[in-house]
């Protein structure tokens, strides 16, 4: 049974009283094997990976501090604790981004359950953001790659790690006036005003994917964030799970029409009910998992 499902138990991490519930990567693999969309066979555990690995995106002086727990300039605007259960995590998110990678260019596709940290920069941290598991896995994999980045929120880390590579097109749909302020500039920024609906944002993702395709990408990392839902806490775009499930399928889809593997990572998420949240991450996995993959 070929496996296609990243994830960890250890992705579950105590943040406190905080917007980020890292419960929610538990929450959404037990509810795809309770409804057998997934089985415990197509599963496979990240490695936790060394700090030296992570050179090859991060500065050895930041590595240094998370590596030493130490705050400072580069890692006091994460707005998480610091410890090293938490440091842990985000180092096996990065190998669980680079294992997923992998799994896809076997077969097409693969979703790791975690990981879209797009507002980690190559020298400090932001926005929940340690490790950029996206950038690591790029670099790992160095193929032609489409970062499509659906969080509600700029990925401003990713977009600054490879502003001026030519072998990755970083697309990023987000909500204008919200964090990060001032922005990165990636190769396709899109920015929404308050409110934009489910017709209006998929009008311009259809538009958004076809300024993709010109990239002609070997590989694409989906950055399928769920913060864009109408009862998140952390921004005010008005999508319905219908809105969003529909969105899902349009990016899967893009790269299923075109035989480009590709691997969906989870990113934002902070709706007030938590069903809510998993419902919506739990719909991307069935979406990926409902095309004819291989055949």
């Amino acid at each position: 049974m070929r496996k296609w499902f990243v994830y960890s138990d250890k992705y579950v991490v105590d943040l406190g009283n905080h917007p980020f519930r890292t419960i929610k990567y538990k929450l959404v693999y037990e509810k795809l094997l309770k409804e057998n969309v997934l089985k415990e066979e197509e599963v496979l555990e990240p490695e936790m990976i060394d700090f030296n690995e992570i050179l090859i995106v991060h500065k050895k002086e930041y590595i240094d501090d998370l590596k030493n727990l130490r705050i400072t300039r580069r890692t006091m605007y994460s707005e998480l604790p610091l410890n090293k259960e938490i440091i842990d995590m985000f180092l096996l998110a990065c190998d669980g981004t680079y294992k997923a990678s992998k799994l896809a260019l076997e077969n097409n596709y693969a979703f790791h359950c975690g990981g879209g940290f797009h507002h980690s920069y190559e020298d400090h941290a932001e926005g929940f953001c340690y490790l950029n598991d996206i950038a690591y896995a790029i670099k790992k994999i160095n193929l032609k790659t489409a970062v499509i980045d659906l969080d509600v929120h700029q990925g401003n880390g990713t977009a600054h790690i490879f502003r001026n590579d030519k072998n990755v097109f970083t697309l990023s749909i987000h909500q204008e006036w919200l964090y990060p302020i001032p922005k990165e500039k990636s190769d396709l920024d899109i920015g929404l005003e308050e409110n934009t609906d489910d017709e209006t944002y998929l009008n311009i993702l259809a538009d958004a994917l076809n300024k993709v395709s010109h990239f002609n990408p070997e590989f694409i990392i989906y950055v399928a964030g769920a913060d864009v839902y109408f009862d998140d806490m952390l921004a005010s775009l008005k999508l319905t799970k219908e809105g969003i499930r529909k969105r899902d399928e349009m990016v899967i889809k893009f790269a299923y029409d075109r035989k480009i593997p590709i691997v969906v990572v989870l990113a934002g998420g902070y709706s007030r009910k938590v069903e809510d949240l998993i419902e919506i991450h739990s719909n991307t996995a069935k979406v990926l998992k409902s095309f004819k993959w291989n055949t």
